[in-house]
C-alpha cells in the first residue's frame, strides 16, 4: 500500500502588526513558538507576552515563594533574547487554573490592554498528539483564550472592563495554537531558530530541574528536532507549526 503524505502546511498570515501571547507558564512559548516570535520581531512586528501563572509550582526542590520569582526573571530573560520587551503576569495559581469566566474576563482585558491582530496559545486539548496527557493549566488556559478572542469586542460580557477604561476590541483576527497535533500554518524557523535556543536556555533552573542532560544538549536537541519534522510538511524548511483559527 502506498503511503499518503501528510498535508503540506501554509504559511502564517504576514498582515498584522501586533500579537499577544497568552500561555500557562515560564517557558511555555520557548516550547512551543519562539523562533517564530524571533521572526516576527526581527521583521519589525510587536509581540507582547501574558503568562497566567509565575510557573511557582513548577520545581519540585523550589518552594514556591522562592520559584515563582526566579522564574519570572527567567521568562523576562527569555523573552528579551528574542526581542519581546513586554512580559505581564496574571497571578492564577501554578497547577491549579481554572477554566471559567474569570480567567476569560483577565485575558480579555489583556487583549483590549493590547488590540492585538493575532493572538497566540499553547495546545489547549487533552492530549500531546494523542500520546502524552496534557496539563490542566494548558487546556484551561489554551481554552480560555480561545474565548476571550470574542469575548473582547463585546462590551455586554464583562461590562466593567469598559467601565475601567478598557474599550472592546474587535480586531483579532487570528488565534494561533502552537504545539497542536492537528497544524494547518506553520513559520520558517532557519533564521529563529538559535535564538530560540538561547530564549529556551534562559529558563536554566527549571531545565536542571527537568532533566540530568547537558541543558544545551536537551534544548537543542528539542527545538531543532521538532523545527526539522515540522519542516519535512513545509518544504523541508526548519519550521514552527500552528493550528490557526481566523475570525
Amino acid at each position: 500500500m502506498t503511503e499518503v503524505a501528510p498535508a503540506q502546511l501554509e504559511p502564517m498570515p504576514d498582515d498584522w502588526r501586533r500579537a499577544l501571547a497568552v500561555v500557562a507558564h515560564p517557558d511555555d512559548l520557548e516550547y512551543g513558538c519562539s523562533a517564530a516570535v524571533a521572526s516576527w520581531t526581527d521583521a519589525g512586528r510587536e509581540v507582547t507576552y501574558v503568562l497566567a501563572t509565575r510557573g511557582e509550582a513548577g520545581v519540585d526542590t523550589l518552594a514556591p515563594a522562592e520559584c515563582g520569582p526566579l522564574r519570572e526573571r527567567e521568562q523576562r530573560a527569555s523573552a528579551a533574547v528574542v526581542g519581546v520587551s513586554t512580559v505581564e503576569f496574571l497571578d492564577h495559581r501554578d497547577g491549579v487554573i481554572e477554566y471559567g469566566t474569570a480567567l476569560r474576563r483577565d485575558i480579555a482585558a489583556a487583549v483590549r490592554r493590547h488590540r492585538p491582530e493575532l493572538v497566540i496559545t499553547l495546545n489547549h486539548r487533552d492530549t500531546w498528539g494523542g500520546t502524552f496527557w496534557n496539563t490542566p493549566d494548558h487546556v484551561a488556559v489554551g481554552r480560555a483564550v480561545l474565548d476571550a478572542a470574542g469575548d473582547a469586542g463585546n462590551r455586554w460580557i464583562f461590562p466593567e472592563l469598559t467601565e475601567q477604561g478598557l474599550e472592546p476590541w474587535s480586531g483579532v483576527r487570528w488565534v494561533a495554537v502552537a504545539g497542536s497535533s492537528s497544524p494547518t500554518h506553520a513559520v520558517d524557523a532557519t533564521d529563529g531558530l538559535d535564538r530560540a535556543v538561547r530564549s529556551l536556555l534562559e529558563h536554566r533552573a527549571y531545565i536542571e530541574a527537568l532533566t540530568d542532560q547537558d541543558p544545551e544538549e536537551y534544548v537543542r536537541g528539542f527545538l531543532t528536532g521538532n523545527a526539522r519534522e515540522t519542516g519535512k510538511r513545509f518544504g523541508d524548511r526548519p519550521a514552527v507549526s500552528f493550528e490557526l483559527f481566523s475570525r
